[in-house]
């Protein structure tokens, strides 16, 4: 069989894995498996791991571009150091104020936009959907 169908093969197990499978598999080929908890995730991570190591990885240009776009600044942060993004959420007036180390409500300190969003809301939200940084589509 070659290597190729061999990946194939693989990969295609992976799809079919739950989660604990995809951590045993991880652990044995490359060591402790990431804290995730999101099998697609997971099965993408590691599909494209299977991959990297059989066909070579990211060539040495696609490495450079990557690297000359440098890190990666958290959404609502361009607005500056001490803007306050205000929203009406369930009847009252929500503030968050953008801080150097990440956003603060309610004297509590979040690293990301979409971290304050969801304890304001109390489930899952985009921070700049939330306050407006964001079409709605």
């Amino acid at each position: 069989m070659s290597g190729a169908v061999t990946v194939d093969r693989l990969v295609a197990e992976v799809g079919r894995m739950d989660l604990d499978q995809l951590r045993t598999l991880w652990g044995e080929r490359y060591g402790a498996p990431p804290p995730l908890r999101s099998v697609p995730i997971m099965r993408q991570l590691l599909a494209w791991r299977l991959q990297a190591e059989a066909h070579g990885g990211l060539d040495p240009d696609t490495r450079r571009a990557l690297a000359r776009t440098g890190s990666v600044v958290a959404e609502g942060k361009h607005l500056g150091i001490g803007a306050r993004l205000t929203r009406k959420w369930k009847g009252r007036e929500v503030e968050v104020v953008v801080e150097e180390k990440g956003f603060r409500w309610n004297d509590r300190h979040f690293p990301s936009l979409s971290a304050a969003a969801t304890a304001i809301a109390g489930s899952k939200w985009n921070g700049p959907r939330f306050f407006g940084l964001r079409d709605a589509a």
